[in-house]
Order: C-alpha cells, then sequence, then structure tokens
C-alpha cells in the first residue's frame, strides 16, 4: 500500500522570481475562478471542464497547458467537495497552485526546485533541516503545491510516496474516545485532559478581542455605533499600530499549539499499539459540529466547541497508524458512552461520570473510560468479521446485538478483559 506525505520546504527566491511567482498565482487563482463561473454548476468532472475551458485559460491567463489542467483539476475536486458538504464553492485566492512531474522537479544535488511559472522555467533554492533531508534523500516527487502562507513566505509542499508497511493483524483492540473535558481517553488507561488547551484558547480569543478593539481605524467606512468611536479615538495612531502588529504575531500560535498537542496525543497511541501488536478503533464523529452548532449555547461555549480540532486528532492517528502498520478503525459513537461495556445495558451518566442500571452488574466509573471500553469491543468485533456479509451491528439504548455467535464469543472475551 502507497503512503503520501508531504514535506513542507521554505523556498528562498530573488526578487525577480518572487513577482514571477506572485504572477503564477494570481493567473492560477484567475483562471480557477474563471472556469468556475463559465461551467454550469452541475459538472464535477475535470477532463469535462478542462475540454470547456481549457484553452481560453491558456489564451488569458498565460499558463502552461499543465498548470491550466491544473486549474481545471482543482475546481473539479472542490466542486465534488462542495457537493458532499451541500455548499456552494469558496473564491479561489492566489495562495497556491498545484504541480505535477511535467512542470515540477526536485534537484537533490544542489537542494533546490524547478519549477514552470508565468514567465518561463526557474530553480529555486530550498531551506532543509534533518528532518527533511532525511525524507526527501533519494526520492523522485513527482508532485507538489506552490504555497504563499499568511506571513508572506513562500513554501512547497512536496508530496512524497512511500511504501507503507504491512498492517498489524491481531485480536487486540485499544478504543479511543474523544472530547473536550479530556481530549483523548483510551481503553489501555491513558488520558489527556483538555483543561490546558481550553485555557490556552480562552486566553488567545481574551488578547485577540482586546487588541482587535484597540486596534480599530477611524476613517475607514465611518463608525455606525458612537461607542465604537469613542473606544477607537482612545488609542494615538502608533498605539493602534502596535495593536496590529501584535495581532499579526498572535496569529497562528494557537493553531500550532494545538498541533503540537495533537502530535503528541497521535505518537503516543500509535506507538503504544505497535508496542502491544494492537489495532486502534476511533470515534467516527462526523458531523457532529453541524449538529451541536444547531443547539442553543453561549457565544464562549460555541466558540469552545467549534475549535475542537478533533477531526485534525484523527488525520495525526491515520497517517502514523499508516507509517507504523497500525490500523486505525473508526466506529460509531453512538451510545458508546451510555451502555456499560460490562453488561451491555443502558446506564445514567452525568458529567464525567457513568453508573449502570442493571441492578445486576452495577458497574460505575469514569464515563469516557466506559465509552473507550466498548469502543474497544465494537472495533475487535469490525475488525474480525470486516467485510463479511456475517455481520450484523445495531446499537440500541438497552444493549448491543450482534448477530453471529462468532460475534457473540469475541464480545463475551473483550468484556472480560
Amino acid at each position: 500500500m502507497k503512503q503520501v506525505l508531504t514535506i513542507v520546504c521554505k523556498l528562498n527566491p530573488s526578487q525577480k522570481v518572487v513577482k514571477k511567482i506572485d504572477t503564477t498565482l494570481e493567473m492560477f487563482a484567475n483562471a480557477c475562478n474563471y472556469a468556475n463561473k463559465e461551467v454550469k454548476p452541475s459538472v464535477t468532472s475535470k477532463t469535462t471542464i478542462q475540454s470547456l475551458v481549457y484553452q481560453t485559460i491558456r489564451e488569458k491567463y498565460s499558463l502552461s497547458a499543465n498548470l491550466a489542467v491544473r486549474a481545471c483539476a482543482r475546481v473539479g475536486a472542490n466542486r465534488k467537495t462542495a457537493k458532499q458538504k451541500n455548499k456552494p464553492v469558496k473564491a479561489f485566492k492566489p495562495t497556491s497552485a498545484d504541480y505535477d512531474a511535467r512542470i515540477f522537479a526536485f534537484r537533490e544535488q544542489d537542494w533546490s526546485i524547478s519549477l514552470t511559472l508565468v514567465g518561463g522555467r526557474e530553480h529555486i533554492p530550498i531551506v532543509t533541516s534533518n528532518y527533511q533531508i532525511g525524507k526527501l534523500k533519494g526520492t523522485k516527487p513527482t508532485s507538489a503545491q506552490l504555497c504563499k502562507h499568511k506571513d508572506g513566505s513562500y513554501y512547497i509542499h512536496i508530496q512524497v510516496k512511500d511504501e507503507a508497511p504491512k498492517p498489524i493483524n491481531s485480536d487486540n483492540v485499544i478504543g479511543v474516545d474523544f472530547g473536550r473535558t479530556d481530549i483523548a481517553v483510551t481503553s489501555d488507561h491513558k488520558k489527556w485532559a483538555g483543561k490546558e488547551i481550553r485555557d490556552v484558547r480562552d486566553k488567545y480569543s481574551k488578547q485577540r478581542a482586546n487588541l482587535q478593539k484597540k486596534a480599530v481605524q477611524r476613517g475607514l467606512g465611518g463608525f455606525p455605533h458612537e461607542r465604537l468611536h469613542q473606544e477607537a479615538s482612545k488609542g494615538t495612531r502608533s498605539s493602534r499600530r502596535r495593536c496590529r502588529t501584535l495581532l499579526k504575531r498572535l496569529s497562528g500560535k494557537e493553531k500550532r499549539f494545538q498541533r503540537h498537542i495533537n502530535h503528541v496525543i497521535s505518537k503516543t497511541i500509535v506507538l503504544s499499539a505497535k508496542q502491544s501488536n494492537s489495532i486502534v478503533a476511533i470515534e467516527d464523529l462526523t458531523g457532529i459540529r453541524e449538529r451541536t452548532n444547531q443547539q442553543p449555547r453561549s457565544k464562549t461555549e460555541k466558540r469552545r466547541s467549534n475549535s475542537w480540532a478533533f477531526y485534525q486528532l484523527r488525520t495525526f492517528l491515520e497517517y502514523k497508524g499508516l507509517m507504523n502498520g497500525v490500523e486505525i478503525i473508526p466506529v460509531s459513537p453512538r451510545y458508546s458512552s451510555q451502555t456499560c461495556h460490562a453488561c451491555m445495558h443502558l446506564g445514567l451518566r452525568s458529567g464525567k461520570r457513568f453508573k449502570c442500571a442493571n441492578g445486576g452488574c452495577g458497574w460505575h466509573g469514569d464515563a469516557d473510560e466506559n465509552a473507550s471500553y466498548n469502543l474497544s469491543i465494537i472495533g475487535g468485533v469490525v475488525s474480525l468479521l470486516r467485510g463479511s456479509d456475517e455481520l450484523s451491528c445495531t446499537v440500541s439504548p438497552g444493549l448491543l446485538r450482534y448477530s453471529t455467535d462468532s460475534a457473540r464469543r469475541k464480545l463475551r472475551r473483550f468484556s472480560a478483559e
């Protein structure tokens, strides 16, 4: 099985090349917007889009043949994603352009890249560390993405294909329950509290709000409220300028902190599963943000919920698992925190506490730990009978029922452990 790993390298272009890069990114975005406007919204095939606008894009925006093809492909891909989410395609911005093997090349001999830009081919040095050198040495990547980040720097995102190790074939399953109070709780008794992340996010939110108030400029479109005019007039022009500088400096700090935490959690879980020769079963929380946003909540609670980076943690687990031969199985989380893992009956959950309502069982403990045990059980059954018509798993409010004797035996064995 092939694995695609993206290696991000900073570019060190000259001023002359910078102008060409900016022109290329702008023309690429304009070409995408033109194709999206001219071709009927129902068309998602990149081949069909290309057949309709390819020649016009080449003539109007001075793009090379392959850049024009890549622009049509991006429009098709974005339309498919928007269609799945039932949302319109957003306008394309001049921040990135896609490259394939005909218009991109990595040169290991001088650690540079060769790119086709508007105005000709250019060789651009890349800034590398030991990590990039180790991943790129001896490879021949065939695709990349030229990007301009928010700080104004230019980067090349190089896609490297590698052969992934064979996944572990095991009956052992580690269940992972995601949450906000505890970011992740595993069935092998590991837990990561979410208080630190919540406190950091709240701190940055307050800092941004205060700086944005002080950074308001007078004379830009007028002030609809007198109070806002008074707040803006408190500081001098230089103080407002310093506030805007601080806002730029703060930009990205919160995301980098969250990314670091998710890297640490995912690495620990995957390495633990590899050491114990186990599979990892995680909650499939697809669509949870849309569902929770429909519920009435305070502004603070809504901000905290929408900043919960559970999907990033899932993607980190999946790609780290692929690298280490650890299979990651997403399973339905329905009733996983409300069903007792010991007897499979419905229990009572209050915050972080769970108590089984079955008089003959009476198990009680941490609700997230109970959910991780249930995810481990379900993941074990799915891994045993995946792809077979034998399995019919339904989760009901009082009981988990499995349709085969082998599934029941496995369920009892996991419950006993």
